[in-house]
């Protein structure tokens, strides 16, 4: 955010691309950054292999290709952290002046009777705070599909609210009753239900604003996001039914234009009473336009 317009930072070495713009224009300038005056710098791009398109349209509009770097192993960053905090101790040893802590130290060891290592160990704990030292390798997110499967551009495909729910066209005879709607994804079928977001058209959010932050964020994949309803001051937005409430809460912490999502079933909206579902909007209208055309035939004109 530093390095995007508005402020002019000298010296910015490198430009961390958390998740890969829309357009090209903005990453052009938000890369431009590290070349001030003559230096150089390195700009880092993180990207899914379903958006090697737009990686593409990176590499054309700036007529040179990115070159793809090795992810580093847990191992790789543990033992780099390790390194670094040993040096942190060299250094301090070289250039502090440590004898009023080694009194300190020294008291405290004969008051409890406790070793100068468990002194030394508790200290780096106090240091390192409750930030581990060590990564971890951990399992991925839940609801992430293969993540190769070819990007799709979004201008090559109909909007989400222009799609029929593939989930409903063969259901045949079932019961039609209170199903949520599905949507078919590959073999099978997820169930959707309908949250709310707090980000609307007065904060200048857009559907691709929504739908990236919430796919890079967290492992959602792209066609789990489906039927993004801007309001005023509001969305809403259908996700995978069932999602776990660690997942809940990791998607009300996300910020889109600047605005936490905070995000809620819209069944459970304080709002959500005073103000008609988005599905139900669509049926108000239908049954607006049918009691329209009914008054029109009732007040046509007999011919004389």
């Amino acid at each position: 955010d530093v390095a995007a317009r508005g402020l002019d930072v000298d010296r910015i070495t490198h430009v961390v691309n958390y998740d890969i713009p829309y357009d090209t224009e903005s990453y052009v300038h938000r890369i431009g950054r590290t070349g001030r005056a003559g230096r150089t710098g390195d700009a880092i791009l993180f990207i899914a292999p379903r958006e090697r398109k737009l990686l593409g349209n990176i590499e054309k509009a700036t007529k040179q290709r990115v070159e793809e770097m090795g992810l580093p192993s847990t191992e790789v960053i543990n033992n780099k952290r390790i390194s670094r905090f040993k040096q942190n101790i060299t250094d301090t040893l070289a250039v502090e002046e440590l004898s009023f802590f080694s009194q300190l130290i020294e008291q405290y060891q004969q008051e409890h009777n406790v070793s100068a290592l468990e002194i030394a160990s508790a200290l780096a704990k106090l240091v390192q705070g409750d930030t581990p030292l060590l990564m971890q390798n951990l399992p991925k997110k839940a609801y992430e599909k293969s993540e190769d499967r070819p990007f799709r551009d979004r201008d090559d495909r109909p909007s989400r609210e222009d799609r029929p729910q593939r989930g409903d066209r063969d259901r045949g005879d079932r019961d039609r009753g209170d199903r949520k709607p599905k949507r078919s994804f590959g073999s099978g079928t997820v169930e959707m239900e309908t949250f709310r977001i707090e980000v609307g058209h007065n904060h200048g959010v857009k559907p691709g604003n929504i739908v990236g932050a919430i796919a890079n964020e967290t492992g959602i994949d792209g066609d789990h996001i489906a039927r993004i309803r801007i309001e005023d001051d509001y969305s809403t937005v259908e996700l995978p039914a069932g999602m776990p409430k660690e997942l809940i809460e990791e998607l009300k912490k996300i910020r889109v234009v600047g605005q936490q999502l905070n995000i809620s079933r819209f069944e459970d909206s304080p709002f959500a009473s005073r103000r008609a579902r988005p599905e139900d909007d669509a049926k108000k209208v239908d049954k607006s336009k049918k009691r329209m055309s009914s008054t029109s035939r009732r007040a046509k004109p007999k011919a004389e």
